[in-house]
């Protein structure tokens, strides 16, 4: 009776001891990287009017700042971080009867990746979808140990979610192959390029449509999405394609992190959607997201969808969708997309997974390092579509962002021909250049003997649209369509 009495004791105390250590979100933890030289929030839960005690040391003595909990249990404290470096550092948070201390603090830099399948990608890879050069980052990982990142666990919610079940890992060979490809090969060329930490938060669900990732508002109003749980399930057999929960289960838990900017890869699970449609609910998305961090207008660095056979190569409804993103990057303020035109193999044509994640990441890391960064020695952008003019039976298509050249004078693919009936016959493409003075000079001049009065170009505009036009650094030229839906 006596040894039940004192183990029941001894439980009822050690349960007490559990509900008054301090509890701090899964992402405050060791390994984290904090974003440098700002004021970053850090955040849990303790009593409701406790206060808890959290202890930095990033200026060289300890700076102790109070935290009162709420009605709810949830405190949060804002404390300044250091210029980056590679010194670790320890912070401790004490709610009066326990000390909880994280261990291995970088400061750096920090990216949110966020977005579908080609995002959450690791570097192992999906079964039968490898990744490119996996072995080799392996046996070098340990040279990139200041890259640290925390995968959010895929998890849907019809409410916002205040936490997670994660915790950061630092870059070894043990770890690197969990790690989202795209996001570590963005880090890596940071990291070499800034000689500076930086850390990945990993909040993406392979298959998910921008509709996941709205919130309720923004659905309600302008969609006609199902927003009860029923009509969701009832409407979409596989869960990754319901509206709002990922973002609510998968998203919402990072909001209270200080991060730099978003990198995103997602569209392909929208390809079909109306003219227009995604190009808006993208740039709504980035709107909620700045807004919900509160961070003002963070960054955002985006992917252009691949080219995909989408049940047939000739389709052009894969080609809309990436016409729709470009068209997001004109509108979203403080944004960059990239493309991956020439990213994948011939025989990936139907692998919605292209094993070539190093560019796409490099690509990305360009774009921050020039804008984000100030870097303009680095040139990040594709080469785009300007303007047309036609003499006789060739048009002469003029391009933006070339940084003075060309990558090819001749055999050029991926152009086509239309007349007024718009049916588009492949073309032969050449530069044009003269010595003499010339309106037509540094064109691309597109010519077809099956259309003798053109009056649109398409340029690699199908679903398995191939296109072979670089620009000086050697980024392949966007898709395009002179005509337009009418």
């Amino acid at each position: 009776m006596l040894r039940r009495y004192l183990m029941l004791s001894f439980c009822a105390l050690a349960a007490l001891m559990s509900t008054a250590k301090v509890r701090l979100s899964h992402l405050i933890s060791d390994h984290m990287i904090l974003q440098q030289q700002t004021d970053v929030c850090l955040w849990g839960w303790a009593q409701p009017g406790q206060t808890v005690k959290v202890t930095t040391r990033f200026f060289g003595k300890p700076v102790t700042q109070l935290a009162k909990a709420d009605t709810k249990g949830q405190w949060l404290v804002s404390v300044k971080t250091p210029k980056a470096g590679y010194k670790p550092y320890t912070i401790t948070f004490d709610d009066g009867q326990s000390i909880t201390t994280v261990s291995n603090v970088l400061v750096g830099e920090v990216w949110v990746c966020a977005g579908q399948s080609n995002m959450e990608m690791p570097m192992k890879g999906f079964v039968n979808c490898p990744i490119e050069g996996y072995n080799q980052e392996v046996v070098e990982a340990r040279r990139h140990k200041a890259i640290h990142y925390v995968k959010i666990p895929g998890r849907m919610s019809m409410t916002p979610q205040a936490d997670a079940d994660c915790q950061w890992s630092e870059i070894n060979p043990q770890t690197i192959g969990d790690c989202s490809a795209t996001g570590y090969f963005f880090a890596q060329t940071v990291n070499r390029t800034l000689d500076i930490p930086v850390g990945l938060v990993l909040a993406n669900k392979g298959g998910t449509r921008i509709e996941s990732w709205l919130d309720r508002d923004y659905l309600k109003k302008h969609t006609q999405e199902p927003l009860d749980s029923m009509a969701m399930v009832k409407r979409f057999a596989s869960d990754y394609h319901r509206p709002l929960l990922w973002g609510n289960g998968t998203f919402a838990p990072i909001l209270n992190y200080t991060v730099k900017g978003i990198l995103y890869y997602q569209g392909c699970s929208n390809v079909g959607d109306p003219a227009g449609q995604y190009t808006q609910r993208l740039q709504a998305l980035v709107e909620q997201w700045r807004r919900d961090f509160r961070q003002g207008q963070l960054p955002f660095y985006f992917v252009q969808i691949a080219p995909h056979w989408y049940d047939n190569r000739d389709g052009d409804w894969g080609a809309k969708l990436r016409e729709q993103q470009y068209n997001a990057s004109l509108v979203i303020p403080n944004s960059g997309i990239i493309c991956t035109d020439d990213l994948v193999y011939p025989y990936e044509s139907k692998q919605i997974h292209p094993a070539r994640k190093r560019q796409v990441g490099e690509r990305l890391a360009f774009q921050a390092l020039n804008k984000t960064y100030g870097m303009k020695e680095i040139w990040c952008e594709s080469p785009s579509f300007k303007s047309m003019t036609i003499y006789n039976d060739t048009c002469y298509v003029r391009l933006q962002n070339l940084y003075g050249a060309i990558s090819r004078f001749n055999d050029i693919d991926g152009f086509e021909v239309a007349g007024a009936d718009k049916v588009f016959h492949k073309a032969k493409a050449w530069h044009y250049w003269i010595s003499q003075p010339d309106p037509r000079n540094d064109a691309i001049a597109v010519f077809s003997p099956d259309v003798r009065q053109p009056l649109y170009v398409r340029y690699a505009f199908r679903n398995w649209g191939y296109g072979n036009m670089k620009n000086g650094a050697l980024l392949p030229l966007f898709p395009f369509r002179t005509d337009k839906d009418e």
